[in-house]
């Protein structure tokens, strides 16, 4: 079962989400222990060039919040209750406006995400949608709910198509929405309960800030405090639309014409002014041009410069210093292009995964930097979770207490006596624990999800079975692997700010596997169960962190949870019609994304079966211990007088990704707008909190968008730069 695992890395996600650089957990809660002033209020507020003092101000993190130490001001913002300078919220918020608006707002992240996914292997949270549209709670519910569920449809489902395990997106359309609906609602129901255990029971003693919810809440609350609340929101939404619309209309257009509105090919350049006779050409073959892609421009503003320069850097020690060392050393061989003009004889290949040119004697570059990069990703994922040692452990005294205390109220109503041990148990300390700020009235009463979740979890029996051939006890171990799994995500995302699904699912498929391998199924049939169940854990525990986040920024607001269940559902059943019915599009414009042998060159690269070439097999493992050493001095290294450093410590998840990528345009894009949005940020952080991310949400979204109106191009036949358009300033006249 080892081959599942290896196509199931399509273009390895970095742990499922891209997320803004987040400082340590100690420095995520300064910005809680710090007291938050309405600008009203502050009239003798200072100018940001009169700040002086560097270390009064609070670290940033997503959404730039403004928030400075004064000394003067005894108040304290606590990160375990909710915010109390609010103002009254209506009893009703699921309107139709808001539902409409926020799942406008999902659609334009679930369409982006599946062409960015599909294109690079990245992926923005659903949380991003909460930046399209911030002012509203019920919007960012109904958008964080129909934004999500993409990151199966660019990982396990384009792996059973590329192993011939599906037959065509088109035929299985219905069944891949009946398996998105059972895994995206397992994960919406599920989410309820985990909503009292994480967000109100367990969130003090295990310290869940959930970063970027939490930001995407005080980013509310400032507007809705501020007495210019309405006008910022009116700015920031312009901003978004300007850079939409700038970014999908330069990504519609740009088709017509690559090599003078997309793509710059400088060494190319330098190659035909010289006469054809210089070395450029050499430092085009390894892929170093410049891609004006705004959504990677944007993907730069948000993750800020660590990320940005971390995956840059893996990207120059993969393509310009460990690539052209195998290929001088003879270890690694490029493939020569045949152009028709003999002018461009030199232009070679160092990508190819082609059977017929990369072997395991005889690799590519691209095949045998893959190797590295996906070993040192999975290793740093799994290192980090064990590094969460004392959260499992934590979490095991939760249940065991309110396991303690709910036996022991039962035996007080059924018997009218406690039992003294368990009321001892029950009765541990255990951390403060916060009440649930939501009145009776406003709580999910246990039968709205738990009967539903009974339904789903009898219907995924049944549409498993019915349609994929699987047997119910797989089907069961599926459903309790992503049960298991949404525990580990939320806990993780809670921590961290990152949704470890990669983790997630290569631990299923290892299960999933052994339950396959013990019934002697045939191969195709083993691997077919084997990545659906991967999948469906997938998509149940990457539902349920996304919208335990949700209710993270309802707690924070004081949101009714019964009307952010209402919205999630409603959201919910966008995602998991509109996440199957973009891949299908994509994969008709562009079908290397479900058949292997039409990857090379192809709009979005796909990934290959090999044995592992034995040095770049020695490599991996030396690099994965590398990475995993890198990991384990990030956590414990940087206390006391060294924590300032921690921000300069690479991301090993980053570089491990420049890797698997053959491209290098889009890390040096990145580093194109996290540069100058770190110098914005910081000469004026007032104005980069009201447009800064409203331009990068834009930019991304508007790529996106774009990319779907240029499949939809592809299809009708109208699309560049053939058989309209231009190819001029491409190499060899071919982009």
């Amino acid at each position: 079962m080892a081959n599942v695992t290896e196509v199931m890395d399509r273009s390895i996600q970095p742990m499922g989400n891209i997320n803004p650089d987040v400082p340590p957990l100690s420095e995520m809660q300064n910005v809680f222990n710090t007291p938050m002033r309405n600008s009203s209020d502050d009239k003798s507020a200072e100018s940001d060039d009169e700040i002086t003092d560097e270390k009064a101000k609070v670290p940033a993190f997503i959404g730039q919040m403004e928030v400075e130490m004064d000394p003067s001001e005894n108040t304290v913002l606590d990160p375990f209750v909710p915010f109390d300078d609010l103002p009254p919220e209506r009893q009703r918020i699921v309107t139709i406006r808001a539902m409409l608006v926020g799942c406008v707002c999902g659609a334009l992240v679930n369409a982006s995400n599946l062409y960015l996914g599909l294109k690079t292997g990245w992926t923005f949270g659903a949380s991003l949608s909460a930046r399209l549209s911030d002012f509203l709670s019920s919007v960012q519910t109904a958008a964080t709910a129909s934004g999500g569920l993409s990151s199966v449809f660019i990982s396990g489902i384009p792996a059973l198509y590329q192993l011939g395990l599906l037959t065509t997106p088109k035929e299985d359309f219905g069944r891949l929405i009946s398996l998105t609906i059972v895994g995206g609602y397992f994960g919406f129901l599920f989410a309820t309960p985990l909503r009292k255990f994480f967000i109100i029971y367990v969130a003090r003693e295990l310290r869940l800030i959930f970063p970027t919810p939490s930001a995407t809440a005080m980013t509310i609350r400032s507007m809705h405090a501020a007495a210019t609340g309405e006008a910022i929101a009116k700015m920031k939404m312009r901003a978004l639309g300007f850079a939409f619309s700038g970014a999908f209309l330069l990504r519609v257009v740009s088709q017509y014409a690559t090599g003078i509105l997309w793509d710059w090919h400088i060494f190319t350049w330098f190659f035909i002014w010289s006469g054809y006779s210089n070395a450029a050409l050499a430092v085009e073959n390894w892929g170093w041009m410049i891609e004006w892609t705004p959504a990677f421009i944007g993907a730069g503003m948000l993750v800020g410069l660590n990320t940005a320069l971390s995956f840059f850097a893996g990207s120059v020690i993969a393509w310009g210093i460990i690539g052209p060392a195998l290929v001088h050393n003879n270890m690694a061989f490029g493939v020569q292009e045949l152009p028709d003009d003999p002018k461009w004889s030199g232009i070679v290949s160092f990508t190819s995964l082609s059977t017929a040119s990369s072997t395991r004697d005889t690799p590519s570059p691209r095949f045998w930097l893959l190797w590295p990069g996906v070993l040192l990703m999975i290793i740093v994922s799994f290192t980090e979770l064990a590094l969460q040692y004392k959260v499992f452990y934590l979490v095991s005294k939760a249940v065991f207490r309110g396991t303690c205390a709910s036996m022991n109220e039962g035996l007080k109503r059924f018997k009218k006596k406690e039992s003294p041990w368990l009321a001892k148990q029950a009765s541990r300390p255990a951390g403060d624990m916060v009440a649930d700020p939501a009145a009776d009235h406003e709580l999910i009463p246990w039968w709205y999800w738990a009967p539903l979740l009974v339904f789903v979890i009898i219907m995924t029996c049944v549409v498993m079975g019915v349609q994929y051939d699987m047997p119910v006890g797989m089907s069961l171990l599926s459903i309790f692997l992503a049960f298991f799994f949404s525990f580990l995500a939320v806990q993780c995302t809670g921590v961290t700010d990152i949704t470890p699904l990669t983790a997630a699912s290569k631990a299923s498929q290892i299960v999933l596997g052994g339950a396959t391998k013990g019934d002697h199924w045939p191969v195709q049939h083993a691997q077919r169960l084997n990545l659906l169940g991967g999948s469906l854990a997938s998509i149940g525990a990457g539902q349920a962190a996304d919208l335990v986040g949700d209710f993270r920024v309802g707690f924070l607001l004081r949101t009714s949870p019964k009307q952010q269940f209402i919205a999630q559902g409603l959201g919910t059943i966008v995602a998991v019609f509109l996440a199957p019915a973009l891949f299908m599009l994509f994969a008709k414009a562009y079908p290397c994304i479900i058949d292997l042998s039409l990857s090379e060159n192809a709009a979005f690269h796909c990934p290959f079966i090999f044995p592992v070439p034995t040095s770049s097999g020695i490599f991996s493992i030396v690099f994965a211990i590398f990475g995993a050493v890198m990991i384990l001095v990030r956590h414990y290294a940087y206390t006391g007088k060294w924590a300032k450093y921690r921000v300069y410590h690479p991301n090993m998840m980053c570089i491990g990704l420049a890797f698997v990528l053959p491209q290098t345009v889009y890390e040096t894009v990145m580093v194109m707008g996290a540069v100058p949005s770190y110098f914005w940020a910081k000469k004026n952080p007032r104005h980069f909190d009201i447009f800064g991310y409203a331009v990068a949400a834009g930019l991304i979204a508007g790529e996106g968008i774009g990319g779907v109106i240029n499949a939809i191009f592809e299809i009708g036949g109208i699309s560049g730069p053939s058989p309209y358009g231009t190819n001029i300033a491409c190499p060899a006249n071919s982009c």
